[in-house]
């Protein structure tokens, strides 16, 4: 299944309703059966404490929800789940040396990273650093060339891995270009990341490492820039990134960790105020956010 996060009604209680879309495309109010199920979080515990899966849960509860249309998801969703923290891996697809150099005067940094056995994670976002659907992503104004970049995210509860989502890495590849050592400047500020439109689980993804993503920029009514790639072409599997990051690490409840990016728009190219990015990625649908200076 997918499962979105819709504003509260009028006849809600309930800070935010969490949205149930089945295969057959049919959405139901989860928390309109349950004030428990108010978010992804929630519905993750209920299956901990149960031993069951979260698709099982949110089945047992169809009958008591209240369908929705499911066009209303497109433009009212919020962040699928509130992640305690982001974090984020870096060079998990290979990318040619010459554009490492355009990019920074130490690809050999980069290089040896994706020839490792060890991959790059880093810390990305807080909750107030992270936006959702349709809200704005920021770029920094102390940087002339910011750029996008699409990523498969793992969504994990207690550690384990209970969905997948879109996520957006914002970057600023000047600064971290300058030198690696401003990698967290680079990557960590305000709306520097955004995830959505939903969380899919594993039944819904089949395959994570088998899925099309695609990057659409479009600034004035036309496109500036798109590409596709395959999360077949990751050199590290989302289990070796989630094992890494889980080392000699107390995670939170709730986390999001980016896979990396092979979709990075050229030299030259820069987000603007104004653009809109959409990021899709099969089987779990599209991200889209305007940008805007912070």
């Amino acid at each position: 299944m997918r499962y979105y996060r819709l504003p509260r009604t009028a006849q809600s209680t309930a800070t935010a309703s969490l949205v149930a879309v089945d295969t057959s495309g049919d959405a139901h109010d989860l928390t309109t059966a349950s004030p428990d199920l108010g978010s992804f979080t929630e519905l993750a515990r209920a299956a901990n404490a149960s031993d069951r899966s979260i698709d099982a849960i949110a089945r047992d509860r169809l009958g008591d929800a209240d369908p929705l249309d499911p066009t209303t998801l497109r433009g009212e969703s919020l962040r699928p789940v509130v992640p305690d923290e982001v974090w984020a891996a870096g060079v998990t697809y290979q990318i040619s040396e010459e554009a490492r150099k355009a990019e920074s005067g130490k690809p050999e940094v980069y290089i040896d990273v994706y020839e490792s056995e060890r991959p790059e994670v880093f810390f990305k976002a807080t909750p107030s650093r992270t936006v959702g659907p349709n809200d704005a992503i920021g770029v920094r104004a102390d940087s002339a060339w910011d750029v996008p970049e699409p990523e498969l995210g793992v969504v994990l509860h207690r550690g384990s891995v209970v969905g997948y989502t879109v996520g957006n890495d914002v970057s600023s590849r000047e600064i971290e270009g300058e030198n690696p050592l401003y990698l967290p400047q680079a990557k960590v500020y305000d709306r520097c990341c955004s995830i959505g439109p939903c969380v899919a689980t594993g039944e819904t993804v089949e395959d994570p490492h088998d899925l099309t993503m695609t990057l659409a920029i479009e600034r004035d009514g036309d496109r500036v820039y798109e590409g596709s790639t395959s999360t077949s072409e990751m050199a590290t599997t989302c289990e070796t990134l989630v094992e890494y990051l889980s080392r000699h690490n107390d995670l939170p409840e709730t986390v999001v960790l980016l896979t990396g990016t092979a979709l990075v728009p050229p030299d030259g190219f820069t987000l603007t105020e104004g653009d809109e990015v959409r990021i899709d990625i099969e089987n779990i649908g599209q991200l889209v956010n305007r940008t805007i200076s912070v």
